[in-house]
């Protein structure tokens, strides 16, 4: 088989999807002729491309760097025929900001082909009230925030949003912890534990968490504010040295356990906020599509979560 930029669509669309079916739905595709045409194109690979699981599939690391260089041939493609003096005149740029969200790097991903005539810039920004106040004042154009059931986030009338997911929150304990056999862990089962929390974040947080512990019955026994990155936050849990709510789809590492609440006593709520004036609708929907399906693709690459869906939804659930 000689490779051509269809194949390549095929490849990017799987895996935007998260699944065979959906992506031959949103190519128009049968699912039998989408599953034939992958295997095609593995073979021409000469290995796999995806794994396939129970939700899904989900790359290989050598379907990682395949896909990465079909993004790029397909920008390329498209840019073809595009005078360079006029492409850098009519460049648009879009600001984006973005808080503490497992979402940004699938959706920037998708974002870098799906609007090749913008130039994205990202600001890391924790709190989501700030994140308000920067679409509010025109510095951002949209942005990635959250927030919580029953605490929608504010804003004016010159911003609007749009929920991408509601998740439940899961803990983060180390491999040795006395609870490490537990498929759920009761919330009160930690109340002797040292916590790691986040700071206030302007739109609930922590003030869930500490409802949730009295709700429970208890208070943190102690509590370590930290915000810094998740490689470091999983080396201190590793240690013992305390726990975390974390982001269900969180990937821990060999000496950490992520598990689900039991009860459910913490969700939260990905949001795509943007200013009503800019950017276009269409550009609205692109990034709550990008967004959206880097969120599938999260799952797919989330046993843990896809365990505890199983157990607890036989329907679909939030998100």
């Amino acid at each position: 088989m000689e490779l051509e930029l269809r194949h390549l669509r095929v490849l990017c669309a799987i895996a935007d999807a998260g699944s065979v079916g959906r992506a031959a739905s949103d190519l128009g595709y049968s699912q039998p002729a989408m599953s034939t045409q992958l295997q095609r194109i593995e073979q021409h690979f000469g290995q796999p491309l995806f794994k396939r699981n129970t939700s899904g599939v989900e790359l290989t690391r050598y379907g990682t760097e395949v896909l990465a260089q079909a993004r790029d041939v397909l920008t390329r493609a498209a840019a073809i025929g595009r005078p360079a003096e006029d492409g850098a005149r009519t460049r648009r740029s879009l600001r984006l900001a973005a808080t503490n969200s497992p979402v940004l790097a699938g959706m920037l991903m998708r974002l870098r082909s799906r609007l090749p005539d913008f130039a994205l810039t990202v600001s890391s920004v924790y709190p989501s009230s700030e994140i308000v106040e920067l679409l509010e004042h025109g510095a951002v154009d949209a942005a990635i925030a959250a927030d919580y059931p029953g605490r929608e986030l504010r804003h004016s009338a010159a911003v609007a949003h749009r929920g991408v997911v509601t998740e439940p929150s899961f803990v983060a304990l180390p491999a040795g912890h006395r609870l490490r056999h537990c498929p759920e862990v009761a919330l009160a089962d930690l109340a002797d534990d040292a916590w790691f929390l986040t700071p206030d974040d302007g739109a609930g947080w922590p003030g869930v968490f500490y409802e949730a512990c009295r709700a429970a019955g208890f208070t943190p026994a102690a509590v370590h504010e930290f915000l810094g990155d998740h490689g470091q936050l999983q080396n201190m849990i590793a240690e013992g040295i305390g726990v975390a709510v974390v982001q269900a789809t969180l990937r821990p590492t060999p000496d950490v356990l992520v598990k689900p609440l039991v009860g459910t006593p913490l969700w939260c709520r990905y949001v795509l906020a943007w200013r009503r004036k800019s950017p276009a609708d269409e550009v609205a929907d692109t990034l709550f599509a990008s967004a959206a399906e880097a969120y599938r693709t999260l799952i797919a690459q989330s046993p843990h979560f896809r365990t505890w869906a199983s157990r607890t939804w036989s329907v679909a659930g939030r998100w």
